[in-house]
């Protein structure tokens, strides 16, 4: 790949501490510093699209968390109810084994009332059959017409009064005891039956409200659900941000550089300076223990290639979106190009990681540099092509201490849309 106006490399001999490589002195115009300010203004674009999305993200996780609230108001509403209807299922259980408890004690009544009744029976009956032994009423008839006197016969009149009294009396009670059993038992058995049959809508009831609750629980769980990916997708989405912020800021140094090295060259020409030479290998911090190649880009760092771009099955599986490169012990990473460092930071995935953003013939590239068990550069430090810029390592997740190779066409974002596999663009 040719390389023209936008790749940075230190430049000792200039004195600004960075200068541009591979254009010929004199021949520097403006259009290198308005194409950066295009490739800003085209970031800052995209910023602004992010933001928006950003927006759209927290607006949605405010309507998730005021439906949260709502649905968690109803649940707590329906735990009321279930607590009030249980307790009313518990009373109601109470009062059926009252009322099986006053069954209990009137069975003990009906079996006297039972024994009552086979008395009198018994007596009714051996009555009936001396009645129709005797022939009835005769019997009293033959009592009061043998009355020896008058006395006799008033006594005897009295006793038969007595007699059929008693008689009456037997059956009244006999009639009696039997409505006050039928009336005591259907009393019982309607006051238990209303009872059942209100545990039984209570209890279905209460079944009810456990369906509405399973249902407000199943769409908390939901919403917990949508909350996460909606809080992973805003994450995202401020990771982009961020890493555009950076690219931003990276694109605006090398604008800087690239006027520093316009007006570095403009004061040479004044000057009628005769010597332009460039540095290639960089300040105290360019050093590499593994040949930098000629060209555009140069190999990261030493090692065997493990795993390269593409599917695959192993560590789970899933699209790999960059190169890895093993190798044991102390072992430098260099820049791939010459650039402007775009984020050194700490990832929870790629461990000690390093991005760097490099402007070619027009294009930005971005690589990403992962898994390093230190970084030797900041953010926003221009490095050049094959400076150390951290060394190997096992941070983040990773499997043994290898460095995870990122090259992006543009920015990188967090779907590496725009990954592309360095194999052919960078010797590998």
């Amino acid at each position: 790949m040719k390389k023209t106006i936008m790749t940075l490399s230190i430049a000792a001999s200039v004195g600004l501490g960075t200068a541009f490589t591979g254009i010929p002195a004199g021949t520097v115009s403006a259009e290198s510093i308005s194409e950066l300010q295009k490739k800003s203004q085209e970031i800052q674009s995209k910023q602004e699209g992010v933001q928006n999305e950003i927006n759209q993200t927290e607006a949605q996780l405010n309507e998730i968390s005021a439906e949260k609230a709502q649905i968690n108001a109803e649940i707590n509403r329906i735990d009321l109810a279930i607590g009030d209807t249980t307790t009313k299922i518990i009373e109601k259980n109470q009062q059926i084994d009252e009322k099986n408890a006053e069954i209990t004690q009137l069975n003990k009544e009906i079996d006297g009332l039972k024994e009552r009744i086979e008395t009198r029976n018994k007596l009714l009956k051996d009555r009936a059959r001396s009645y129709q032994e005797s022939g009835g009423m005769v019997s009293y008839i033959q009592v009061l017409v043998g009355a020896e006197s008058f006395s006799d016969f008033i006594d005897r009149v009295g006793a038969v009064a007595v007699i059929l009294e008693a008689d009456q009396d037997i059956l009244a009670q006999h009639k009696a005891d039997k409505a006050a059993l039928e009336q005591k038992q259907a009393k019982l058995e309607k006051d238990l039956s209303e009872l059942e049959a209100m545990r039984a809508e209570l209890a279905e009831l209460q079944a009810g409200l456990n369906v509405q609750k399973e249902e407000k629980n199943q769409l908390m769980t939901s919403l917990l659900q949508e909350e996460a990916q909606v809080n992973e997708l805003k994450m995202s989405l401020e990771e982009q941000n961020e890493n555009l912020a950076a690219q931003d800021a990276a694109v605006q140094k090398a604008i800087e550089l690239e006027q520093q090295r316009q007006a570095e060259l403009r004061k040479q020409q004044e000057a009628a300076a005769s010597s332009r030479g460039t540095s290639n290998g960089g300040s105290g911090g360019a050093v590499s223990t593994i040949p930098v190649s000629s060209g555009t880009f140069t190999r990261p760092a030493a090692g065997s290639i493990t795993s390269g771009f593409g599917w695959r099955s192993f560590n789970g599986g899933g699209f790999h979106y960059g190169v890895d490169i093993a190798k044991a012990g102390s072992v430098p990473i260099v820049a791939a190009a010459d650039g402007v460092v775009s984020r050194s930071y700490s990832s929870s995935s790629y461990g000690e990681t390093i991005m760097i953003t490099h402007i070619i013939d027009g294009q930005t590239y971005t690589t990403v540099y992962a898994h390093l068990s230190s970084r030797s550069v900041g953010n926003l430090v221009p490095v050049s092509k094959g400076q150390v810029i951290g060394y190997m390592g096992n941070t983040g997740d990773s499997y043994g201490q290898h460095l995870h190779f990122e090259l992006h066409r543009g920015g990188w974002n967090a779907a590496k849309s725009n990954a592309i596999n360095p194999v052919g663009i960078v010797p590998l």
